[in-house]
């Protein structure tokens, strides 16, 4: 890396990290201010403490890092004009570009890190969390996800789950799986005190079957032997764990690929609710770039700032941060009401704002 690029990356890592503690530290007093005393009574373990701030955080991380890289980036580049150090730069023949590198490519690291917020970190430990708060932070009961149902209709298959029994819904127990025919008459019902995901199968343990006849009526087996095992694999199940942690899971909390399943697996939703679930599917995918985004024009911004009026460069960033985001939620709210088609609606102001952003930026190069 050139002395130029370690310079500039180092005067921007530094507000942006001042910035970003400062927005995270605002949620956190927020929220410790009515959990401080919960915590306490139920003796909350230090490390647990950490991971539930972590936990509650990380939904609303997409948020926070935009916002803190538009401030790190005016304050930057508003430093740099006031002590006329982009004039020395390119008076020394080095080019645009080449003094906003740094700062672009921290902003594409921020986008990469707010999707794997979004895809791993927050499924994982944002329910927890809120069920955390939900039990007021007794330990032992956090972990408790009862009385689950989950209906495969392609299948006809109708899981009734009394507990999870870890936190990837690779354990399972009292367990209740009844199996329709096509016409809606009961085929089987398998139960079992505990069932288990092991390399992409089933396995019940403490198993018991009960068969019916076409009419729905309780019958004699036709595979005594088999039925006979207490420990059976049932390779033909094709649901996922994922698929027992959505149902207790709110829908915010879900990654990509959890609400891509759900919508592929629900055929029966009706034309609304598939709209508005796809619209959260690419809201989701979309979010990250919202980084790249207001950096590209808070570039120039800053540039304003220090070259003619503070004011004018800090409310000229705020009025397109403002406008992305209400044009975000706009958008959201013509696709919910079916006004217009959910993948475009979610693609469009990123879009639109990419396109004034890169044109800010070339504009002031």
């Amino acid at each position: 890396m050139k002395l130029l690029a370690r310079y500039v990356l180092w005067e921007f890592l530094v507000p942006l990290f001042y910035c970003l503690t400062g927005l995270v530290s605002i949620y956190v007093l927020f929220e410790l201010s009515g959990s401080f005393s919960r915590m306490v009574e139920a003796k909350f373990p230090a490390g647990q403490i950490v991971l539930y701030f972590c936990g509650y955080l990380a939904p609303y991380f997409h948020y926070l890092a935009p916002a803190a890289l538009m401030l790190a980036t005016l304050y930057t580049m508003w430093m740099f004009c006031r002590h006329s150090e982009i004039v020395a730069m390119r008076a020394s023949g080095i080019g645009f570009l080449s003094i906003a590198r740094p700062l672009v490519a921290v902003s594409i690291v921020f986008a990469l890190f707010v999707a794997y917020v979004n895809e791993v970190f927050v499924p994982r430990h944002a329910q927890w969390a809120a069920q955390a708060k939900a039990e007021r932070f007794e330990a032992g009961r956090i972990s408790r996800a009862d009385n689950i149902v989950l209906r495969n209709a392609e299948s006809c298959r109708t899981w009734n789950v009394d507990t999870l029994g870890d936190f990837r819904g690779t354990i399972l127990k009292g367990v209740r799986v009844t199996v329709d025919r096509p016409g809606g008459a009961r085929k089987a019902t398998i139960s079992a005190e505990r069932a288990e995901y092991l390399d992409g199968e089933w396995w019940f343990f403490e198993t018991s079957v009960q068969h019916h006849d076409s009419t729905g009526r309780e019958t004699a087996t036709p595979t005594p032997e088999l039925d006979a095992v207490k420990t059976r694999c049932f390779s033909g199940f094709d649901e996922k764990p994922g698929d027992f942690l959505m149902q207790n899971r709110p829908w915010k909390f879900n990654s990509t690929r959890d609400r891509i399943r759900y919508i592929e697996t629900h055929p029966g939703l009706t034309q609304e609710k598939k709209n508005d679930l796809t619209y959260d599917l690419w809201a989701q995918i979309m979010s990250p770039f919202a980084c790249i985004i207001i950096t590209l024009f808070a570039i120039p911004a800053g540039i304003a700032s220090g070259r003619q009026s503070v004011f004018r460069g800090i409310l000229g960033a705020l009025a397109m941060y403002f406008a992305f985001y209400g044009t975000t939620i706009g958008c959201m709210i013509v696709a919910k009401n079916n006004w217009c088609n959910p993948v475009l609606a979610a693609i469009l102001p990123d879009v639109v704002f990419l396109a004034l952003g890169i044109r800010a930026f070339f504009k002031q190069r």
